[in-house]
């Protein structure tokens, strides 16, 4: 099987897990774990153990870590080391939403190169910044049901532009 292991410092990985379970459904190849605050990598590392116990040499791993040389993701990676598994293991860090969700829905389609370029792709091209601009000058604003408003000379308006950039 090929896992997707999420690491984090906090409750990070937890709750990426969480919104993925939403748009992809709950999943067994998919196990997170984050480094709580206060605990040590010692401590990590005994933990990330247990959540990996079951992962064998016949198993892959696509390790996904918040922070590229942050303690979450190098312990994980000792861990994996430890138990002769760097082997059949990718790793990537700077995790966001798009790049662990093209992860799960693609790894057991794309080979893993293939599979490496696309997810960073992914990931980069989901960075931008939101801008709204509105058509003419506007106040009173306010949000409801999801839902951008706002007041001009007695009428509400939704309507309004964004752009990428």
């Amino acid at each position: 099987m090929k896992y997707v292991i999420l690491v984090s410092h906090g409750e990070y990985a937890n709750g990426l897990k969480d919104a993925l379970s939403m748009l992809s459904g709950e999943r067994n190849d998919v196990i997170s774990i984050g480094l709580k605050n206060g605990k040590s990598a010692d401590e990590f590392a005994i933990e990330f153990n247990k959540k990996i116990k079951d992962i064998s040499n016949e198993d892959e791993i696509i390790l996904l870590g918040d922070l590229i040389g942050g303690s979450p993701l190098t312990t994980a990676m000792n861990v994996i080391t430890g138990k002769g598994l760097m082997d059949n293991t990718i790793i990537l860090g700077g995790m966001n939403l798009p790049l662990a969700l093209t992860t799960i829905l693609m790894k057991d389609v794309l080979d893993k190169n293939v599979l490496v370029e696309q997810v960073l792709q992914e990931a980069h091209s989901a960075l931008k910044e939101f801008k709204i601009e509105l058509e003419e000058e506007a106040y009173n604003f306010q949000v409801y049901d999801n839902n951008l408003y706002y007041n001009k000379g007695g009428r509400k308006y939704v309507s309004f532009i964004y752009s990428y950039r």
